[in-house]
């Protein structure tokens, strides 16, 4: 089951994966902490659960960063994927939308970028794979 199974939504926009690989030592110390004395049931899983909710803690101040505020899941990768643009230099390349918008699908980002454009805030200055836009 991952993350945002299990209703941590901000696995949907944030890899807690990556995360927890940014801090390994940490967690590897939780989980030796906690595991101590196991065989005799006299194990402690705080170390683990602080290191739990630290490692979330840290997944939505990120979150929060990228989007301005958090919000709920209805209409929040909208939100991403405006503030991800406003962000955005004023030329840019789809990869450089994708690296701002970690998460969302190939697809969604197309849409917005369709959209973008029929709203006149974007217009594309090139064709092909590395195409680039520029805003208006």
């Amino acid at each position: 089951m991952s993350f945002f199974q299990a209703g941590y939504e901000v696995g949907r926009f944030i890899s807690l994966e990556r995360v927890i690989e940014e801090s390994k030592e940490t967690y590897y110390e939780a989980l030796y902490d906690s595991s101590q004395r196991w065989h005799e049931g006299e194990h402690d899983l705080r170390p683990w659960w602080n290191y739990f909710l630290g490692m979330l803690t840290a997944a939505y101040n990120e979150f929060e960063g990228r989007v301005g505020v958090i919000t709920s899941a209805r209409g929040a990768k909208q939100q991403m994927v405006l503030a991800a643009f406003e962000r955005l230099p004023e030329t840019f390349t789809f990869r450089d939308f994708q690296r701002a918008c970690q998460g969302v699908s190939y697809s969604t980002l197309r849409r917005a970028l369709d959209e973008l454009r029929k709203q006149k805030r974007i217009t594309r200055l090139s064709r092909g794979r590395d195409a680039q836009r520029k805003k208006i």
